[in-house]
């Protein structure tokens, strides 16, 4: 998975990079998300592996799906990943490229995984400290784990903070095991 990202990466800086130039990361953001969707179909992958079908005839299939999706930077987008045979990596460019635009329009995302859903002012309160911590507007997602017995995961990039029940019995099992 390490080097699919590797090998994506450029490809979502290029993105990125036209995006800003023009002015309009909100529409490659779109584009790319519509992009993803098409290539992870399992159908469609077939089509792009498929040796019977040239370059050519795949990129206008993949550009007449999506349709007016895509402006014409988008329809060479997908000329260059055809070419250089990386249409498949699009889950992964479009994946770098929204945390390329989070970063510059200053957004992180946090996840949050807690034995329970959470209330408006226990997620109010978690974004209001994520903020201050992180200094940048917080995005938040919610998902549940029952195993967890009580308290939340929090995570953000490469920081996790383990406030579960479950977490701190694995601690103190840790701790007495020394």
């Amino acid at each position: 998975m390490q080097e699919k990202m590797t090998i994506a990466r450029p490809y979502a800086r290029a993105a990125f990079e036209c995006a800003q130039e023009e002015g309009n990361l909100d529409q490659w953001s779109s584009m790319l998300n519509v992009l993803k969707l098409v290539v992870s179909d399992e159908d469609m992958q077939a089509v792009i592996v498929s040796p019977r079908i040239e370059n050519q005839q795949l990129i206008d299939f993949v550009t007449e799906i999506c349709g007016d999706n895509l402006d014409e930077h988008g329809r060479n987008f997908v000329a260059i990943l055809v070419n250089a045979d990386r249409l498949l990596l699009m889950p992964q460019i479009s994946g770098l490229f929204e945390a390329l635009k989070a970063e510059a329009e200053g957004v992180a995302g946090v996840e949050v995984i807690s034995a329970y859903p959470l209330d408006t002012d226990q997620e109010e309160k978690i974004r209001q400290i994520m903020a201050k911590s992180l200094g940048k507007k917080i995005v938040i997602s919610t998902s549940i784990d029952e195993s967890l017995i009580g308290g939340a995961i929090i995570r953000s990039g490469d920081s996790v903070i383990d406030a579960s029940i479950k977490g701190r019995l694995r601690q103190l099992s840790h701790n007495f095991a020394e």
